[in-house]
């Protein structure tokens, strides 16, 4: 319960010219006295999905017991600190994304669970997300938000090539782009215009976004506690801090640098490029822009290098460890660098204050892949942990081992309904995971 002689409404947002900015949830919305479960700002849980491609080296992804007493396995040690809000989920296999062709097809179907060729019914091929967005996505500004690192991604013969390139189907066969561009997204999220040219118009007009807003900031401020002022501040300094780095970029990518011709606003270094997309989506989810996002870390079919972590192999063929020792442990590197720029992302959320927490407390969010041995492109077990406590729905601190061949829609399953998008079925799954 939160205490406050002034209310404001969880829809206040600081305007200036062409432009608006909402704010993150404040004691100031919550009316003196009143539970917080009893009013308009009542939290709802926040939905990602993140994907990483070639699946894991699953002796090391996954931990050696049970329950609640487990280790942290070596893929998922950067992300230890938040181990009692980390479930692990093993055992689970996806059987209609199986196909003699994996990489073209195993993106479009994780979220979804059924065969990428069957149409029979049109609400069997909408993904876990895009649910979302029809019931827990429509009072904010954006149902859903598709964000990652790719343009494109592989082709599998006879299937739709969204299917090698998208998480998210709104329909059996249409999948929603994917926006890699922190320009784009940043102005699509807190720029006004029909399109990117207009909203790149108005900054160039304006200047920057926050200058153009901190005059209703400074009256806001006076109406507000002091912790509500150093929760504005916070927020604001994140998203002066998010605007530096995309002008930074724009700069960069417009300089007479000889360097080969690159989009403009996406940085050159992959770790750049991840950091600042799940930025974004943090303070999209801070400010309740959107209540569900999904983020594809890297195309199935890499031929990216990690020469920072010491691995010159591209990602793809290393992937095809044929079981040699020190291919998997250079793979295991990758995989794990990956958990740690994914959980700078947990750190942020958990960083941001919410409610009666954080906003990870108040997020369930899945990181994992539809590939399991990426040597045998199998899709069981798969590699699957859900962060945050979806504002008490999720026990967390635990690791859950199923049987074989239990559906990995049921795990969907259980993460949709403890969102409150309440489904009774979903893909091939059986039922939910009450341990969950």
């Amino acid at each position: 319960m939160f205490i406050s002689k002034k209310h404001l409404s969880r829809r206040t947002v600081l305007r200036g010219l062409g432009t608006s900015v909402g704010l993150p949830l404040l004691d100031a919305m919550v009316p003196a006295s009143t539970a917080l479960a009893q009013t308009a700002a009542n939290i709802q849980p926040r939905l990602g999905f993140v994907y990483f491609p070639h699946g894991a080296v699953m002796e090391r992804w996954m931990p050696t017991t049970t329950g609640t007493d487990f280790e942290v396995s070596e893929i998922l040690s950067p992300a230890a600190a938040h181990k009692n809000k980390m479930t692990i989920v093993s055992g689970l296999r996806n059987k209609p994304a199986e196909s003699n062709d994996p990489h073209g097809i195993v993106v479009g179907t994780w979220l979804r669970c059924v065969a990428p060729n069957d149409v029979s019914d049109p609400a069997k091929g909408i993904t876990a997300d895009q649910l979302a967005a029809q019931k827990i996505g429509q009072g904010t500004t954006f149902p859903s938000i598709e964000v990652g690192t790719p343009t494109g991604g592989p082709c599998a013969p006879g299937f739709s090539c969204s299917f090698g390139s998208s998480i998210a189907f709104p329909s059996p066969d249409v999948g929603l782009p994917i926006e890699n561009n922190p320009r784009k997204l940043f102005f699509q999220l807190f720029g006004q215009g029909d399109n990117a040219a207009e909203r790149t118009a108005i900054v160039n007009e304006t200047g920057s976004i926050l200058d153009s807003i901190m005059g209703d900031a400074s009256s806001l401020q006076k109406k507000l506690g002091a912790q509500d002022i150093a929760r504005v501040d916070d927020y604001l300094e994140s998203v002066r801090e998010v605007e530096r780095r995309v002008e930074m970029m724009k700069s960069q990518d417009l300089s007479d640098v000889d360097i080969p011709p690159a989009p403009v606003g996406i940085p050159s270094n992959f770790e750049d490029h991840l950091n600042i997309l799940f930025d974004l989506i943090a303070l999209a989810y801070q400010i309740n822009l959107t209540n569900v996002a999904s983020f594809l870390m890297e195309k199935e079919v890499s031929m990216r290098t990690y020469g920072n972590l010491g691995v010159t192999e591209a990602f793809h063929p290393l992937s095809h460890h044929g079981d040699d020792p020190a291919k998997k442990e250079r793979l295991a590197r990758v995989q794990t660098f990956h958990t740690q720029v994914f959980t700078r992302f947990l750190d942020r959320l958990d960083n941001m204050p919410e409610g009666d927490g954080t906003v990870l407390d108040n997020s369930i969010i899945l990181f994992g892949s539809n590939m399991s041995n990426s040597d045998k492109h199998n899709q069981d077990p798969l590699p699957n942990a859900v962060f945050g406590l979806g504002g008490g729905t999720i026990r967390g601190g635990q690791h859950l081992a199923y049987e074989q061949n239990t559906p990995h829609a049921n795990l969907l399953l259980t993460l949709l309904n403890r969102a409150g998008v309440e489904q009774e079925s979903f893909g091939d799954a059986t039922g939910e995971l009450s341990e969950v």
